[in-house]
């Protein structure tokens, strides 16, 4: 209900609020004729006229398939009005008959309201799983999300739910942007809890277990590198040595207050890095996309929009690149780092002067999928002026990315090693700073993963016999005689 303090005379003719619906249903009964194996529901919502007293299609939820209990996503957002009654119908739909005997209950429907506050606030995030329990028989599982935020009576209210990703124990969720409103209602603190299923056809879909958190939580710089360990509370109950049913973690996180792991890994070694750039434009590339407006996967793709020209002016232009292209792009697996790298070799091949030397930051949160052709690449790449940082971001193992640092063992491809090592790899995780200190953070990683770099740099002109040119001698004034200091 719509307190005293809301109303505006000045702005509004008559009180009124927004009320968020939300329609559940339990046991939903089909007709008796229904086979029950494939099928699919709808709520439409129906509101009265004022005068006429005629029913008109309001709106209507997603179609939620395969299950007798659905739990529907999608809102209705009215406008309420103290002094009128407004009368509401809810009919629901399916592919199968619903059942209709008069007299005989055909299920329960639940509908819960609640008064919207005023927050406008938009936040973009990403999740990753790591380790999720193996439910499916003949394979591993295919994990969603189900995100649900608390109400005063202890009750629970579904708020968003991510797509299958199929055949996986590490899914990576496509990012998504969610209004804080339909998160906690504009209250921070307000709790969020994280339900992971494996899919099934039929709808009935295994719980792998869940966790808590918060809005506040979720948008401290410190918890975006938190993970959250998934427990089933069942399994926890029966098993002494039961610790998790896998973790998962918040990747791209955006929001006008806070920097998420990618873009402080970019600013971390990107700052530095231009320092040494005469005209600080930089090309930046996203891998692992699908792209507007076709859904094209692309593994090289300017996060600019603009393949002829894909530099950015300077560090902060590449992040406003990469904070767009998460807007307009589709994350999508799997993870390949071939052709980034032989885009930049391309580059630094066609200038061995010495006059440029070429350094490739690759931030990743996935297990690399092309390790044969990115081991190729790497040694082509390693008779050239360039060197690669790569940073891992997130909870995945990363074993792979340690064989390309080649620091114990020279990185090989078909019999070849790499003339030198040009490849530093680093885990983000390793240097948050717990108390969340972001520039301690940052520091320590650019400190890391720069620290190579001029050993790389004079090796290669070294083996090149490439020496710096002369420097020019002191500024002597006009009148003045010339010393020498011994």
């Amino acid at each position: 209900m719509a307190s005293i303090g809301d109303f505006d005379p000045l702005n509004a003719s008559i009180p009124a609020t927004k009320v968020e619906i939300t329609v559940s249903c339990v046991n939903i009964l089909l007709s008796f004729n229904c086979v029950v194996s494939l099928f699919f529901t709808v709520c439409v919502l129906y509101t009265q006229g004022m005068g006429n007293k005629e029913w008109r299609e309001f709106g209507r939820t997603e179609v939620i398939d395969n299950t007798l209990n659905p739990d529907f996503v999608r809102k209705f957002i009215l406008d309420y009005f103290f002094e009128e009654r407004q009368n509401l119908r809810f009919d629901f739909r399916s592919e199968k008959a619903l059942g209709g005997i008069q007299g005989k209950k055909c299920g329960t429907i639940i509908v819960k309201a609640e008064e919207l506050n005023n927050c406008r606030e938009s936040v973009m995030m990403q999740f990753c799983g790591n380790k999720l329990d193996k439910k499916d028989f003949f394979g591993k599982s295919d994990p969603f999300l189900v995100f649900y935020r608390s109400n005063e009576d202890g009750t629970f209210t579904i708020c968003h739910k991510t797509e299958v990703v199929k055949n996986t124990l590490n899914p990576v969720w496509q990012a998504f942007k969610i209004p804080v409103r339909a998160l906690c209602n504009g209250d921070y603190d307000r709790t969020i809890k994280v339900e992971v299923y494996d899919w099934d056809r039929d709808g009935s879909h295994d719980f792998i277990g869940e966790f808590s958190t918060s809005y506040r939580e979720l948008s401290r710089g410190q918890s975006q590198f938190n993970v959250y360990e998934v427990v089933n509370p069942k399994k926890k109950g029966k098993k002494k040595k039961y610790l998790n049913s896998g973790t998962p973690t918040s990747l791209h996180y955006m929001s006008p207050y806070q920097l998420n792991a990618y873009a402080m890994a970019l600013k971390a070694v990107g700052e530095i890095i231009q320092d040494y750039d005469s005209d600080k434009m930089f090309p930046a590339l996203g891998f692992g996309a699908k792209l507007p407006p076709d859904g094209r996967i692309s593994h090289e793709f300017a996060l600019n929009g603009n393949p002829q020209n894909p530099y950015c002016a300077g560090i902060d232009g590449v992040m406003e690149a990469y904070y767009q292209s998460l807007k307009s792009v589709q994350l999508y697996g799997p993870t390949n780092f071939s052709p980034v790298i032989n885009h930049v070799a391309r580059y630094a091949a066609s200038v061995k002067d010495g006059s440029q030397y070429f350094v490739l930051l690759i931030i990743t949160d996935g297990v690399i999928s092309d390790m044969a052709q990115t081991k190729e690449s790497i040694v082509n790449a390693s008779c050239l002026p360039m060197s690669i940082i790569i940073v891992g971001v997130g909870p995945a193992e990363f074993d792979a990315m340690i064989e390309l640092d080649g620091d114990e063992v020279r990185i090989s491809s078909r019999g070849r090693y790499a003339e030198r090592d040009i490849v530093q790899f680093v885990p983000f995780r390793d240097y948050i700073d717990r108390t969340g200190n972001h520039i301690l953070s940052m520091a320590r990683l650019a400190k890391d993963v720069l620290a190579e770099i001029p050993d790389q740099f004079l090796s290669y002109m070294r083996t090149r016999g490439i020496k710096p040119s002369p420097a020019p001698p002191p500024y002597t004034p006009p009148g003045q005689p010339l010393q020498t200091q011994i």
